[in-house]
């Protein structure tokens, strides 16, 4: 016998040994294969900087308005004076996104971020204290926000092949989940070690990142004989008339929409935080509360390889709706601050799951002349559908106590979204 082919088999046993475990690793761990792709890595890793910067400004814009006014309905107004220029400029932006170089579009409003986010630094250092200068920069920030989200989305799937969609949202939206976990504890953690000015300064310095990466991405103009050669009012309606020609897009928002606005509590966080677990100390609870769907969120995107290569993209947009609406219906129901947030987390994970695949439904079903105008109605669906809910929520909570509300808000969108469900079958129907 060959001691050389006897020595040879242990070998090669154990290297096939290796590869079924790393095969049996990429069925569970977050689906990395957009990342083989170099112009999505550019535009990804961009997203890993940006998503920590801007949550750097979002917490330093209100944290500069209190201390100037000591009032949170200043801080309240602000928010709104940001809320209709995204809402106006995501509208325009996406029949601008079909209409121009993507590319071109992403250069230019992720330097007017930039440069918005320079004046921010300069009228904090030097001492303004203007809350009307702060509303008007947040307003022109969010307008150059609404007009990027569109082009950017956009340009995913010309970046990745369709079957990868799903895995290149879960990157992505891991991503931004994280950098609302960490950008916030950041923020607290080196406004009293810099001083506040400067999260503006690195906000603006990260988003010299982004316009690097964009600029080595490829040029993204309209397909050949596609696409509207303007964008005013017309190309908009006419996104809006094509959403109601295609039922799976329609649904796609709809189940959005239903999720948020019914099932989305954080307006009665303060109230549950102060009254059912103040035991636990208001703080950490408040704390906890507002941190545990996003922690669930990131969880379940490095865990994406479980689901991101389902072909069943209706059915998952469905069942996550649901299963949102259950852990919501349980976190309401929790008399303890540890139960509770683990049904919050668990409602982060279906998040996550519902973000994937509506975002990849409306990349694959949608044609590329119209990617931008769908990318625009989903920025303002998603902008719109939580402060709707915070309206909804603090409503209900007043009138009928917070747990209550909170738990009828969950079972009203599992019995809303599985009636949606079974009266219109496009979604359900609906796969790659």
């Amino acid at each position: 016998m060959d001691t050389s082919e006897s020595s040879s088999e242990p070998q090669t046993a154990a290297a096939d040994e290796v590869k079924r475990t790393r095969r049996g690793r990429r069925r569970w761990a977050m689906d990395t294969r957009p990342l083989r792709r170099p112009a999505y890595r550019r535009l990804w890793s961009s997203t890993i900087v940006t998503a920590v910067g801007s949550q750097l400004t979002a917490v330093a814009v209100p944290k500069q308005i209190y201390d100037i006014t000591g009032s949170s309905a200043w801080v309240g107004a602000a928010s709104l004076a940001g809320l209709l220029p995204l809402i106006v400029f995501a509208l325009w932006g996406g029949a601008i996104a079909d209409s121009m170089d993507r590319r071109k579009l992403l250069l230019i409003t992720n330097s007017g971020i930039a440069v918005t986010s320079v004046l921010f630094w300069l009228q904090a250092v030097t001492g303004l204290d203007s809350v009307a200068v702060l509303m008007v920069l947040l307003a022109v920030q969010q307008a150059f926000w609404g007009l990027n989200a569109p082009a950017r989305n956009a340009s995913i799937a010309r970046l990745v092949p369709e079957e990868e969609l799903a895995a290149a949202n879960a990157l992505g939206s891991t991503v931004m989940q994280t950098g609302q976990v960490v950008g916030p504890l950041l923020a607290g953690v080196l406004i009293p070690v810099i001083g506040l000015p400067e999260l503006y300064l690195i906000d603006a310095l990260a988003l010299c990142v982004t316009v690097w990466a964009v600029y080595r991405l490829p040029s993204l103009p309209p397909l050949a004989g596609t696409g509207p050669r303007r964008a005013g009012v017309r190309e908009i309606a006419a996104g809006f008339r094509y959403i109601s020609l295609h039922k799976v897009l329609l649904l796609s928002f709809l189940a959005d929409i239903i999720a948020m606005v019914f099932g989305m509590p954080r307006a009665l966080f303060p109230q549950l935080a102060s009254q059912t677990y103040a035991p636990y100390g208001e703080g950490l609870a408040l704390g906890l509360l507002f941190a545990a769907i996003p922690i669930g969120a990131v969880v379940g995107g490095l865990f994406s390889g479980t689901f991101s290569r389902a072909r069943r993209h209706g059915w998952m947009v469905i069942g996550a709706v649901v299963a949102w609406g259950a852990a919501i219906t349980g976190f309401g129901l929790s008399g303890s601050l540890w139960l509770a947030v683990g049904f919050l987390a668990l409602a982060g994970v279906a998040d996550m799951v519902s973000m994937v695949f509506r975002g990849a439904i409306l990349l694959s079903a949608a044609t590329d002349e119209m990617r931008g105008r769908m990318q625009g109605v989903f920025t303002v669906v998603v902008a719109g559908g939580p402060r709707l809910a915070d309206v909804l929520h603090g409503s209900a909570g007043s009138a009928f106590g917070a747990r209550t509300a909170v738990a009828g808000g969950g079972i009203l969108v599992v019995a809303v979204m599985l009636s949606l469900a079974l009266a219109v079958p496009a979604l359900r129907r609906y796969r790659v």
